[in-house]
């Protein structure tokens, strides 16, 4: 039976109104079938289709004896409704066995009331049983006849064939239903079109095949346009879109001081235990044997890249191999043979590792498939908490493995070994009534159990190299941390109402004779306006030598570093801020930015050269402040003033500030969304520089923007041939112009071994195998790389000659690429030593960004990623003129 073409069904004028007790029998009747055969009706999900009314003219013929038909809506409850709007005009009655007679007919058709008709009551009894509807639309169909149990049989056997495949269809059954209609022609009164599937005859014989109809092929009510269909989500997708129903910005409050009233979770997932390779490492030129647990440290070291940051540097290989050696020795115990770094021999085992790599390389697409199912049962297993009756997702499931501590920078502590932890180091926060989580180590159990309402924390651990608690906290777009961020960024708003009158009580302190209020004064200068942190005290030993505002030292600071002389008021701060990561600018305290407004850029700088006066490189500058004498300082001001609001404040109002100014441009209005995007992103960079937010250059950019600036050569080049080709066109050199070869014969080439790669993967069993397909895979990569080059090369041309219009219009695209990739490779260097994310995520506040995208017609989507979505749901409906400024603290 066809489930897409449309037919036409023809309701009739009935006769006569039958009476109100007759409409109550057969109602009463359809009921009682619909309750007899429920557990074997299928139910469609598509949606009722609506009714299309087209009017005829009656024939006179018609209008002496007609008989009325109805349809019943085969929707999930069962509801009859009316599908037609045709009203029965009275006739003179006929005879009682004419009577009976339509009366069963009546009964045989599913019935559905109609208001306007409003039948009387009237006696029928049904000859002939009620037939089930095969059909799943929604709009109903023509009445059948009861199936006998081989029809049943059959249309099962059919069914499950159209189960296997959708695109089936059977032609002969349809084109024999279409003459078997022909024949059975009626007299047409009024005609409802309904978009359904074709009623099969009333036979017990003949079978009804069924298609089930794919969200992308519904077809529209005026032909057969196709609708493209909505994503199917994953169950991940499914429950990230349930979870953003929950506003918790309207939501209840938990009562003062507390984060939660119910909290229930999974608990950890623990790494699988260590399996031994058996690869042996070699001391002194022979091999060593080694317990399970030593074979594991000496992997670790094995899987440290010998040219990487850790051991490609001179200063930290020294720091790495030294920390990891102390900690193997250990584990290898008192009078073991191996006494001597330098003798130890790591190349087999890191020989091993790398063809692990390789063979993991050639995973078929079924292994794939499988490993993301073992990922996603851990994530819908530990991966959500319940939190006071709302779902939120968990940040760090996963337990940290065990392996080799590599820090930021020069930690004085990388290359020590990490250990296991197991769950008898873990304590877990819950709420009295929930559940306690089954521990994932068989044979282990939790450290104990706390009930702390007051805590964020889910689970809670003491790690080996620091002896610092780590905790398992909800994701970054929990309501916990979106309260965080709303308050923070409150916080700095509410800066804006006092920060005049803290620049005011600085101006005044920074000359007075106390030599604390000058030191006090000029630290909130150097928070403010440079926006560095406050630094503390830190033992070298355990932490990386990283410093702040309190901790500068004289060797941090170098005073006029061009030499200028004169009225020179520059000074060069270089030190390493957070994460190790170098801080080094060049401040004129002289200039106009740093005075107008009473900036006091000049004094800071009288106050810097007399606090290093007379000092050593290694004394401190502020000698008479620490950070919690400065952080009390500044609560003076304002509760809960500290040096991360200023930065805070400072990057949101930089953030402002720079974008208005390229709005109030005059051709910003002429710019596409891109260009915008360009600005916005200069903007940020503006914030990143103030903050110091650095990032190391890869191998990998570096790669990219050689390759972005190649190709913008080649452009340039092909742009200059076109030139070429338009000026021997307007001569009719044609003979001379290049065209482009076909290159049908590579594209095969490439296609055929990209599937000898996947049938070798597919087949591979052992390491060598999947090493070969492997390799087989690499080659036909580079092959469709070198293939696109040769495109890109010759992209210029045509493969027939081409018109005057024809190459005017390329050079315009070729000069529109151009500017694109010039636009492209000039954003990344600019960038490539800049973290933009880093503010993005902690310190400008996020309404600026959505109010500007609103402003300007940019989609979200090009500022924020979908992970920024996420974590700043609770700042997406505000309006495009919303301002950062003291009254969002409100």
């Amino acid at each position: 039976m066809s489930d897409d073409s449309e037919e036409e069904f023809v309701f009739e004028e009935a006769e006569k109104k039958p009476s109100a007790k007759h409409s109550s029998k057969v109602h009463k009747s359809d009921a009682a079938y619909l309750n007899n055969y429920d557990d074997d009706m299928e139910v469609d999900s598509d949606e009722e289709k609506p009714i299309k009314k087209l009017k005829t003219k009656k024939p006179k013929a018609v209008e002496k004896k007609v008989k009325a038909k109805a349809t019943i809506n085969d929707s999930d409850d069962d509801n009859f409704i009316d599908d037609t709007d045709v009203t029965p005009k009275k006739k003179k009655s006929k005879s009682k066995s004419k009577s009976k007679k339509e009366d069963s007919d009546s009964d045989d058709d599913d019935f559905v009331e109609d208001d306007d008709a409003a039948p009387k009551k009237k006696k029928a009894k049904s000859k002939r049983k009620l037939m089930k509807d095969d059909s799943d639309s929604d709009d109903g169909s023509l009445p059948r006849k009861k199936p006998s149990s081989r029809s049943k049989a059959k249309r099962k056997s059919s069914d499950s064939e159209m189960d296997e495949d959708d695109d089936s269809f059977d032609d002969e059954d349809l084109s024999s239903k279409k003459k078997k209609k022909k024949k059975a022609k009626e007299p047409v009164v009024k005609s409802v079109s309904i978009k359904k599937r074709k009623a099969a005859p009333e036979s017990d014989s003949t079978p009804v095949k069924k298609k089930k109809v794919r969200p992308d092929e519904v077809k529209s009510e005026i032909g057969s346009t196709k609708t493209k269909g909505l994503k199917e989500l994953d169950r991940t997708a499914r429950l990230q879109y349930a979870m953003q129903s929950f506003l918790w910005w309207n939501a209840k409050e938990p009562p003062s001081g507390y984060n939660w009233s119910e909290l229930e979770h999974a608990g950890l997932s623990f790494p699988e235990a260590y399996k031994p390779h058996g690869i042996k490492m070699k001391y002194n030129g022979k091999e060593v044997t080694l317990t399970a647990l030593q074979e594991e440290a000496a992997t670790f070291m094995a899987a440290t890249d010998p040219d990487g940051m850790h051991l490609g540097n001179q200063k930290t290989a020294k720091i790495f191999t030294s920390n990891f050696f102390a900690d193997f020795k250990v584990l290898l115990g008192k009078g073991h043979e191996i006494k001597d770094f330098a003798k130890c021999d790591f190349e087999p085992i890191r020989r091993h590792l790398n063809e692990q790599k390789i063979v993991k390389k050639a995973i078929t697409d079924a292994e794939r498939s499988l490993n993301k199912e073992e990922r996603d049962k851990a994530l819908f297993q530990y991966g959500f908490a319940i939190v006071d009756g709302h779902l939120e997702r968990v940040g760090n499931y996963n337990m940290e493995p065990p392996g080799t501590f590599r820090g930021r920078g020069a930690h004085p502590k990388m290359g020590k070994l990490k250990q296991r932890v197991l769950p008898e180091q873990v304590s877990l926060n819950l709420s009295e009534a929930a559940p306690v989580p089954r521990c994932g180590l068989p044979g282990h159990a939790w450290s104990d159990i706390r009930h702390d309402p007051r805590g964020q924390w889910l689970a809670s651990w003491k790690e080996n190299i620091n002896n610092q608690n780590k905790y398992m906290q909800l994701a970054a777009s929990s309501s916990f941390k979106g309260k965080s961020d709303r308050a923070k960024y409150g916080k700095a708003g509410l800066l804006c109402k006092y920060i005049e009158k803290i620049r005011k009580v600085v101006k005044k302190d920074l000359g007075s004779k106390d030599i604390e209020e000058r030191e006090l004064a000029t630290a909130v200068w150097v928070i403010d306006r440079l926006a560095l942190r406050v630094g503390g005290e830190k033992d070298t030993d355990e932490e990386a030598d990283t410093v702040g505002c309190c901790s500068l030292r004289v060797e941090h600071l170098h005073f006029d570093p061009n030499q200028e002389g004169g009225d020179n008021r520059e000074i060069e701060l270089e030190f390493l801020g957070k994460d190790s990561m170098l801080y080094k600018q060049t401040i004129d305290f002289g200039s106009h930015i740093y005075n107008e407004e009473n900036g006091m850029g000049t004094k800071v700088y009288d106050n810097f050269k007399s606090f290093c006066k007379g000092k050593k490189p290694t004394d401190d500058v502020f000698e008479n402040i620490n950070p919690t004498l400065l952080n009390n300082h500044l609560k003076q001001f304002m509760d809960g003033l500290s040096a991360k609001v200023f930065r805070t404040y400072n990057a949101s109002k930089t953030l402002q500030s720079e974008l208005r100014k390229h709005e109030a441009s005059p051709s910003w209005k002429s710019l596409s969304a891109s260009e915008k995007v360009t600005e916005y992103n200069n903007a940020n960079r503006e914030v990143a520089i103030l903050c110091n937010h650095q990032k190391s250059v890869s191998k990998a950019q570096e790669t990219q923007l050689e390759n972005i600036g190649q190709k913008v050569e080649v452009l340039k080049k092909q742009k200059h041939a076109l030139k070429a080709i338009l000026k021997r066109l307007n001569k009719g050199e044609t003979d001379s112009i290049p065209l482009r070869k076909s290159i049908t014969k590579a594209e095969e080439d490439v296609k055929s071994a990209i599937e000898k790669a996947k049938k070798l993967k597919d087949k591979a069993k052992t390491n060598e195998e999947k090493i070969a397909a492997t390799q087989a895979d690499e080659a036909a990569k580079q092959k469709r790389r070198d293939l696109a080059d040769i495109k890109f090369q010759k992209a210029h041309l045509w493969e027939k000659m081409p018109t005057i219009d024809q190459v005017k219009k390329r050079i315009e695209n070729w000069t529109a690429k151009i500017n694109k990739a010039e636009m492209d490779l000039k954003h990344k260097d600019d960038n490539k030593e800049v973290s933009l994310g880093t503010s993005k995520i902690n310190y400008m506040d996020p309404r600026i960004s959505v109010a500007w995208c609103k402003r300007n017609e940019v989609p979200i989507e090009k500022i924020f990623s979908k992970t920024l979505r996420d974590k700043f749901n609770w700042a997406m409906a505000v309006k495009p003129d919303w301002e950062f400024n003291e009254t969002i603290a409100e």
